[in-house]
């Protein structure tokens, strides 16, 4: 029996080896290249088909969220000035109207009324938000709170001394204790600009305050001082200083505490509440405060809607800042006050002299120039 020829096999399939050694080498290797590419470029088209798909519902859900951006920046900003525009007017109704021949100047009772008020909303805000509430650091949130109650005190026992429109002027003079004690203690810098609008707001509050028609008194007891400058004017300055301590303290703890909005709202308020309660028991305020409503409870709303309304302003303040932040804010506050002067003059009657009217061009001009040097920087 014949043994089968392997060699021939051998040799046969050489061909074949050597065919597939080659193949990479071969026109087939490159049409398999060919068709690769066209490939390529068939997902690249239809990846690019895929991208403009996106790019246009990209432009559509960016389209849709700047009119919803829109729609809030609206509403914050009415909100703002609606509820201080309201606020201030109320303020000046409480104390300065008559009721059967009283006024109402119980102001540590009025201030503990609007901090109520905050509380609530902080705490309902606070809710609505799943934001955990929390009296600490309690040393630094206490002194926060006497500072910020101090100046809200001060500011409302101004009223019975000076009118609203300079009581408002003289706060919108903020930045200056700010800038000093941000220079003195936080050692801070600023540009030459931002000394410059302090300059101009300076010299606006000082044309505002200046009565040239009142003669200075004449009692030797009358300390020199009240020459130059009433009580009401010194309250202002005292409410002034102690918002720059607030805003200091306020700083240190966003840096170091990492404090969230309602959670401040709240702290603030709930120690003032408990300062408040303890001068209103020594001085007795609360028992007269009561008993003024008892005898006129025709104020209690005025109170009541006082203190929805300073509340009301505090939360799209803080709605402002987190969505448009702090120099949108201070536009906003900043044209509130303007129309609250103006407001007053002609609801009010409270008249302004040409000086005074400088005064408040001066003062604006220079808040206008610091909201720019935010801007700038």
């Amino acid at each position: 029996m014949d043994k089968p020829d392997h060699s021939s096999k051998r040799t046969q399939e050489k061909p074949k080896h050597r065919h597939d050694k080659a193949g990479p080498k071969s026109g087939v290797g490159q049409d398999t290249r060919g068709n690769e590419k066209v490939v390529n470029a068939m997902d690249k088209a239809e990846d690019m088909e895929q991208g403009f798909d996106y790019k246009d519902q990209h432009d559509t859900k960016h389209h849709k969220e700047k009119k919803v951006l829109g729609f809030a920046f609206l509403v914050c900003f009415w909100g703002i000035f609606c509820s201080y525009f309201v606020y201030g007017l109320l303020q000046e109704r409480i104390s300065k109207q008559s009721f059967d021949g009283e006024r109402f100047h119980y102001f540590l009772f009025l201030v503990a009324i609007q901090c109520v008020v905050d509380v609530i909303v902080a705490w309902l805000a606070a809710k609505y938000t799943r934001e955990k509430l929390s009296l600490k650091p309690y040393g630094v949130c206490a002194l926060l709170s006497f500072s910020y109650v101090g100046a809200m005190v001060a500011s409302n026992t101004s009223l019975a001394f000076i009118s609203y429109p300079t009581q408002v002027l003289g706060k919108s003079a903020k930045p200056i204790p700010v800038l000093l004690l941000g220079v003195l203690i936080g050692r801070k810098r600023y540009p030459l600009l931002k000394y410059l609008i302090v300059i101009f707001i300076v010299v606006g509050v000082a044309l505002f305050l200046y009565d040239d028609n009142t003669s200075l008194p004449t009692d030797e007891h009358t300390p020199r001082l009240f020459h130059v400058l009433g009580i009401g004017e010194l309250l202002v300055l005292v409410s002034l200083i102690l918002d720059g301590v607030t805003a200091a303290l306020q700083d240190r703890l966003k840096d170091n505490h990492s404090i969230k909005a309602m959670q401040m709202m709240f702290a603030v308020n709930f120690y003032a509440l408990f300062y408040l309660t303890i001068a209103m028991l020594c001085t007795g305020e609360a028992f007269l405060a009561i008993a003024f409503i008892q005898r006129h409870p025709e104020v209690f709303w005025d109170l009541l809607a006082f203190g929805c309304a300073s509340a009301l302003g505090q939360v799209f303040i803080f709605v402002t800042i987190a969505k448009f932040g702090p120099l949108t804010c201070s536009i906003f506050t900043t044209t509130r006050k303007f129309f609250t002067i103006l407001g007053s003059v002609l609801i009010f009657g409270n008249q302004l002299d040409l000086h005074q009217w400088v005064g408040v061009i001066l003062v604006f001009v220079g808040l206008g120039l610091d909201v720019f040097l935010g801007k700038v920087h």
